[in-house]
């Protein structure tokens, strides 16, 4: 049977390594990419694409985000895929959507709601062969790489304790884990704010990152702090890198709070300080100058010991409740850690996802001036959200530098994710509907903090080494046909007002060698599998 062919002619080709563009032609055949070159022939069935020296690219690699649940619920995944993203990498920060027990799996619901609202039961599986099944059954546009979220694990095996494990609760948890990543799990996620994987010791996570090893994946990790116990927190996550022999990405390098800014430098010289050592690390970093949560970071992590429900007894507690209280808005040593609030203000937190209709007007708004409407402070409406939407809040913290951020952004060891917390009918961040674009346009075009070919180095081959894909990422002859056209004006246009706002000038974008948007618009086709 012939295989379906499709010629691209006239396009810059950016190859994904970073070398400089040329003029050339593309021929895909069937899902891989069959040559590149000049005066290619193709079949007479096939398709011939004149791209007016348009950027021919391989499709961006998005290494870090949320988008499990929404693989589920929207297979066509049209925010990314109108970004030029073919690749997601979801399971990050210590959340994925499985391996449960029935013992686990109402705990593991709650938690996944937390971060990207209401999960069903039947959205939560008993392994990662599971999910991948039930994507498949469905079909899905793009490809999806998935890592094994660390509080999955401890939910299957102690729950919401605040505690090290026994040996046997050990074993279990790297059993457990060894399982998902024979089924084809790309690695371990670890969450070290988000309680319950905040509770985990160094011994811990020593033997789940030898268990990493011995099936050669990785490990990525959102750090115990991005304030001022960033550098401290940097080198916890290196040792074990270091001492499990393991390779590691770092999730989202930043760091947060005006009276923190300008550590990023410090903390890259030490990233490259364990790089000379012989410690495989890199990073991920968006390009934005805030984050997303949910609202239950605003509390230390000591506060969901046992889970939610003994969150909200703590919060009406009127003893604990006041002593949380300064903790959150004046600091101190009355707990672990920097507040986020101390750092940045009331004013600074925006709430983004609301789940109880009553409160849900006040998406948009600071959680000073919500309070504010309501005749209440922000700290009782943060209690009353906490308690009435389950702490599935959604909040964005302004709390980042520019310098800082660009120097993350421009470094060697930096790859592209978006870490999007999609949320249908919320008021999300833009980064779940910009990353991409803002990459490519604005940063390389008008602030020009790389080049054409490194921004697209950044959001390709980069994640493909780091995950193992060894057919994607490149533009080559073999390599599986993932695929972006873009214009030199490409630009994103989702802001924190208007954050679901779609890019502009990405016209094709081939997945497996199908296509899944074609001259700007949706095609329908669903070619995407699980790598």
């Amino acid at each position: 049977m012939t295989k379906r062919q499709t010629l691209i002619r006239g396009a810059r080709i950016v190859d994904g390594t970073g070398a400089p563009w040329y003029r050339g032609e593309v021929l895909i055949e069937g899902s891989h990419i069959a040559a590149v070159g000049h005066g290619l022939t193709a079949a007479p069935t096939a398709v011939i694409i004149d791209v007016d020296d348009r950027y021919l690219a391989p499709g961006f690699i998005d290494a870090h985000c949320h988008d499990d649940l929404m693989f589920l619920q929207q297979p066509d995944r049209l925010e990314k895929a109108r970004q030029g993203v073919t690749s997601i990498v979801v399971g990050n920060c210590s959340f994925s959507l499985y391996p449960a027990t029935d013992a686990s799996r109402e705990n593991l619901r709650q938690h996944f709601s937390g971060l990207l609202g209401e999960t069903r039961p039947d959205e939560i599986f008993v392994d990662f062969d599971a999910y991948r099944r039930r994507l498949h059954g469905a079909g899905t546009a793009l490809n999806l790489i998935s890592l094994v979220g660390h509080a999955a694990l401890r939910l299957a095996v102690m729950g919401y304790e605040q505690r090290a494990p026994t040996a046997s609760e050990l074993q279990a948890m790297c059993s457990l884990l060894s399982a998902q990543l024979e089924q084809g799990a790309a690695g371990l996620s670890l969450g070290l704010v988000y309680p319950p994987s905040a509770f985990a010791d160094t011994e811990e996570l020593l033997a789940l990152g030898r268990t990493i090893r011995a099936h050669g994946k990785l490990v990525a990790a959102h750090v115990r702090s991005y304030e001022a116990g960033l550098i401290p927190a940097i080198e916890e996550f290196c040792d074990v890198l270091r001492d499990a022999g393991v390779a590691g990405l770092l999730s989202h390098l930043q760091s947060a709070g005006r009276p923190n800014w300008g550590q990023v430098p410090r903390a890259i010289d030490r990233l490259e300080q364990y790089r000379a050592e012989g410690v495989d690390v890199s990073f991920d970093m968006y390009p934005y100058p805030a984050g997303s949560t949910l609202l239950g970071q605003l509390l230390p992590a000591s506060i969901f010991d046992g889970g939610l429900a003994a969150a909200k007894a703590r919060l009406i507690d009127p003893s604990a409740r006041n002593k949380l209280r300064d903790w959150i808005e004046h600091g101190g040593p009355a707990y672990p850690g920097q507040s986020k609030v101390s750092l940045i203000g009331w004013n600074n937190v925006r709430l983004s996802a609301i789940g109880v209709p009553a409160l849900k007007a006040f998406e948009g708004l600071s959680m000073e001036q919500a309070a504010e409407r309501l005749g209440t402070n922000a700290f009782d409406l943060m209690v009353r959200l906490i308690d009435e939407d389950d702490g599935q809040t959604g909040i964005i913290l302004f709390q980042l530098d520019e310098a800082d951020l660009r120097a993350a952004c421009c470094n060697r060891l930096h790859m592209v994710g978006s870490d999007g917390l999609p949320r249908p009918g919320t008021r999300p961040h833009p980064r779940a509907f910009g990353t991409f674009p803002r990459v490519a346009g604005l940063l390389r075009r008008d602030k020009q903090w790389f080049s054409i070919e490194d921004a697209v180095r950044r959001m390709t081959s980069v994640a493909a080494q780091r995950f193992g894909l060894q057919d994607r990422g490149l533009l080559r002859p073999g390599m599986a046909a993932d695929l972006v056209l873009f214009d030199d004006d490409i630009a994103d246009h989702a802001d924190f007002d208007n954050p679901t706002l779609p890019p502009s000038g990405v016209s094709h974008v081939f997945v497996n060698g199908g296509i899944v948007i074609a001259d700007g618009e949706p095609t329908g086709q669903r070619p995407g599998r699980v790598l």
